[in-house]
């Protein structure tokens, strides 16, 4: 990479496989969805198609659809008043078909096919399932068909609460095998600093090394209209640089053009992928799930699995805490409470609060005979993981 410039101008040259997630917050007003946003977005995507690039979007916006369906049969103050889980569930029962309409009918206009694909987080849990996603989007691509993908909020009910589609758009770049992620926003792209908070931010052309940014003293903020804000996007970059993918972060408001953006002065953020990717198995293992427990280690384990590549033994093991079974997920943290990564623990939270901090040799005479002496195998690790 010669430079940013060089590099964002070079990217739709390159790019063949394309996720783009567009959020509540570039899709909405305050009369709901904005129809004109989504003909836009779909002349602009149709246009990528056309030059023979892969393009799977993640789409937010099927609550604030169904906030506007129920205004219009019940009226505006119960449409107003949704605001807990089970009515934010119905509302995005009812808004979810009427926001497919409006992208296949867009799309259509551009005589472009779409599919609805709607996802949980537990739903690719398991390897297999993981597996039988990838291969219909991958058949649906093979036929130049636009997905569109959603997560299922009428199911997920610790995603509605917690995850965000910033996540799901990161995953699905995984999950595919993108070579570009595209996330659309509220904002003009990365500021060094809360532009709501300090009026001297600017924007940001380029983030070359996400993995040593402090994205939590950047962005403190939330916007009012999605559930993600500038913080989870930075994370989601993160995980996409992690594959060795780039991410583009830049405004969906207004007359937005996505083609632009690649230009040498074009707008928005390019995050700048790591040079070393990780697999999309690791990758898998790592963001399939919420750690379960946290393992301390001591100074030494801590070395040998930053520096030296080794896995994690028990005899490195200083503090266990949390209640789970074998194969969990399990971040594991340096003595001043770093987190050095996260893995699949080989072991039970109680068998490695009973042999942390002894010898390989000393393991059976604890537990009796075991198929395991590393505690997590580094085959089952990953390091600086975007937690």
């Amino acid at each position: 990479m010669s430079n940013s410039n060089d590099t964002r101008a070079s990217l739709l040259k390159k790019a063949r496989r394309i996720v783009v997630k567009v959020g509540s917050a570039v899709l909405t007003s305050k009369d709901g969805i904005n129809r004109k946003t989504i003909i836009r977005l779909a002349g602009q995507l149709a246009r990528l198609h056309d030059k023979g690039i892969g393009i799977v979007l993640v789409s937010s916006g099927a609550v604030a659809a169904g906030r506007t369906r129920i205004a219009e049969a019940l009226g505006s103050g119960i449409a107003e008043a949704i605001s807990d889980l089970p009515a934010r569930q119905a509302a995005s029962a009812l808004g979810q078909g009427r926001l497919m309409h409006d992208y296949d009918e867009a799309f259509g206009w551009f005589g472009k096919a779409t599919a609805q694909i709607l996802l949980t987080r537990d739903g690719l849990r398991e390897r297999g399932r993981f597996l039988n996603a990838r291969n219909t989007l991958e058949q649906l691509l093979s036929w130049n068909v636009i997905p569109v993908i959603n997560e299922n909020d009428t199911v997920s009910v610790k995603e509605l609460q917690f995850g965000d589609n910033d996540t799901l758009g990161a995953t699905t770049v995984g999950l595919i095998g993108a070579d570009l992620y595209i996330n659309l926003t509220s904002a003009d792209g990365v500021f060094d600093k809360n532009p709501d908070q300090h009026s001297d931010a600017s924007c940001l052309r380029s983030i070359e090394n996400i993995a040593a940014l402090d994205i939590n003293s950047m962005c403190d903020g939330k916007t009012a209209s999605g559930s993600g804000g500038m913080y989870s996007k930075l994370r989601a970059a993160r995980r996409a640089a992690q594959l060795g993918v780039p991410t583009l972060i830049v405004s969906g408001k207004g007359r937005f053009s996505i083609e632009q953006a690649f230009t040498e002065e074009g707008p928005g953020t390019l995050v700048l992928p790591e040079d070393h990717a990780v697999s999309s198995k690791k990758f898998w293992m790592a963001y399939h799930d919420d750690p379960a427990g946290t393992v301390t280690v001591d100074s030494g384990a801590a070395k040998a699995l930053t520096t030296k590549g080794k896995s994690l033994l028990p005899a490195g093991i200083v503090q266990i805490q949390g209640c789970f079974e074998r194969g969990a997920l399990v971040r594991i943290c340096s003595p001043d409470n770093t987190t050095i990564g996260v893995g699949l623990t080989n072991y039970s939270s109680d068998e490695l609060s009973r042999i942390k901090g002894l010898r390989t040799s000393q393991i059976e005479k604890e537990l009796g005979p075991v198929h395991y002496t590393e505690a997590v195998h580094r085959d089952n690790l990953l390091l600086d993981a975007a937690i």
